[in-house]
C-alpha cells in the first residue's frame, strides 16, 4: 500500500476532516427517470460505493421546476426528493462517506419543453445556440426570457430553499454550481449578460447575483460547509464565449470571496487549449492559488500522477476526478495500490438503468493476477 500520497493524506474544509483528497466531482448521470425527478435505490447504490472518496460532491440538483435544462435529472425542491436524497446520504455516512449537494440551475441551458412551452429563465433574451437534452433527445435551445427584478429575487429564493431542502436531507454541506454556462455563469459573462440595471454591465454588477445566492444560503449553512464551484477559463463551450474581461472577472470574485469562510474553492481547468487565447488563463490552479487564501479544488483532467503534483507543488488542496470515479468507484483504494484503473464506457453515461452505473466492479487483485 502506498499512503504517502499527497492525494491521500487527510484534509480540513471547515469542520470536515475528509479522509483524503480523492474528491468525487459532481457529474450529470441522468438515472432520474420517475415522475418526481427523485433519487433511486439506484442513486442510493451508486453514491455508496463512491463513499471511501474524501467527499463525494453529486450531480447537479435543480433548485426549483424553473432550474430545469436536462431530462431524468434530481431535484432538490420537493419533499420527494428531500426523501430520495435522505437514503442517499444516510447510506454514504453509514459507509464512512462525506457527501455534499450540488445547487443547479440551468438557466438558458434548456428548453420549452421543460417548462410548459414558456421560454427559460436567463440573464437576457440570448440564444446560447447550443443543444439542450431533451426527452426527444438534443434539441437547439430557444432564445431565454430575460429575468425581470422579480426573477431573480425569486430565484435566490429558490437556492435557499433548495439549500434548507439539502440540510433536512442531511447533507453535509452543499456546493453551489456557478460554472459551465449554467445561470449563474450566464451572469458573469458579458455576451450571456447584456443586462443595463444592477444585475449588468460592469464586473461588479454581473457578479452581484452569484453573492445574492452565496449570501442567502449562508443563511442556511454556516460558510464553511458551502463549496462554490467555478470554470473561469471556459470557451466556446456550453454557449459561452470567453471575452477580455472574463479572467478580470473571475479575479474580482474569486478575490472577494477571501471575504467568505467558505468549505471550498472548487475551480475546472480548461477544458479546450487556451493557450493561444491571450486573454484566457491556461493554468487555473497555478493562477488562482496565491489569490484565494481559502481550500482550493481543482478539477479536470487529472489522473493519480498529475494529482498527486498539483497537490505536492501547493497549487491545490484536492483534485476533483469525474471519469475515473464513473469506472473506479473505489479509486482512493487504487490510488494507495496503485493498481490499473478501469476503462469508463461513454456510451452509458446518461442512459437509464444499471449498466455503465453501478456495475463497475472493485478492484480484485486476485483475479487481475489470474
Amino acid at each position: 500500500m502506498d499512503q504517502d500520497q499527497a492525494l491521500l493524506k487527510s484534509v480540513s474544509i471547515g469542520d470536515l476532516e475528509l479522509k483524503n483528497r480523492v474528491i468525487m466531482a459532481p457529474m450529470t448521470r441522468n438515472r432520474a427517470d420517475n415522475k418526481e425527478k427523485e433519487p433511486t435505490d439506484l442513486h442510493t447504490e451508486y453514491y455508496t460505493q463512491r463513499a471511501s472518496a474524501g467527499l463525494i460532491i453529486t450531480e447537479g440538483s435543480q433548485i426549483s421546476k424553473a432550474a430545469e435544462g436536462y431530462i431524468n435529472t434530481p431535484g432538490i425542491y420537493t419533499e420527494a426528493q428531500v426523501k430520495g436524497w435522505t437514503k442517499v446520504t444516510q447510506s454514504v455516512h453509514e459507509n464512512g462517506g462525506k457527501i455534499f449537494l450540488q445547487l443547479w440551475h440551468c438557466g438558458r441551458i434548456s428548453h420549452p419543453k421543460f417548462h410548459d412551452g414558456e421560454k427559460p429563465l436567463a440573464p437576457s433574451a440570448v440564444n446560447p445556440n447550443t443543444q439542450a437534452y431533451t426527452q426527444d433527445g438534443f434539441e437547439d435551445t430557444v432564445e431565454p426570457q430575460a429575468m425581470s427584478i422579480a426573477d431573480i429575487k425569486q430565484t435566490v429564493l429558490d437556492f435557499k430553499h433548495a439549500a434548507e431542502n439539502a440540510k433536512n436531507a442531511n447533507f453535509d454541506g452543499v456546493e453551489i454550481h456557478s460554472s459551465n454556462g449554467y445561470l449563474i455563469h450566464q451572469f458573469f459573462n458579458k455576451n450571456s449578460n447584456i443586462r443595463t440595471d444592477d444585475y449588468g454591465g460592469n464586473i461588479q454588477n454581473r457578479a452581484r447575483f452569484f453573492f445574492e445566492v452565496l449570501e442567502a444560503v449562508s443563511e442556511v449553512w454556516p460558510e464553511n460547509r458551502i463549496g462554490v464551484r467555478m470554470n473561469p477559463s471556459l470557451n466556446d463551450a456550453f454557449g459561452i464565449t470567453a471575452t477580455e474581461e472574463t479572467i478580470p472577472t473571475f479575479d474580482y470574485i474569486i478575490e472577494k470571496l477571501n471575504a467568505y469562510d467558505l468549505a471550498y474553492l472548487h475551480l475546472s481547468e480548461p477544458f479546450t487549449d487556451v493557450s493561444n487565447i491571450d486573454y484566457l488563463e491556461p493554468n487555473i490552479a497555478k493562477h488562482y492559488r496565491p489569490i484565494y487564501k481559502g481550500k482550493l479544488m481543482i478539477n479536470a483532467g487529472f489522473d493519480q500522477e498529475s494529482g498527486n503534483k498539483v497537490i505536492s507543488e501547493g497549487n491545490a488542496d484536492m483534485v476533483s476526478f469525474a471519469k475515473l470515479f464513473i469506472s473506479n468507484p473505489d479509486l482512493p483504494e487504487r490510488f494507495a495500490k496503485n493498481a490499473p484503473l478501469a476503462e469508463w464506457d461513454e456510451d452509458t453515461f446518461y442512459t437509464p438503468g444499471p449498466k455503465g452505473y453501478t456495475d463497475y466492479p472493485k478492484y480484485n487483485a486476485e483475479k487481475s493476477e489470474a
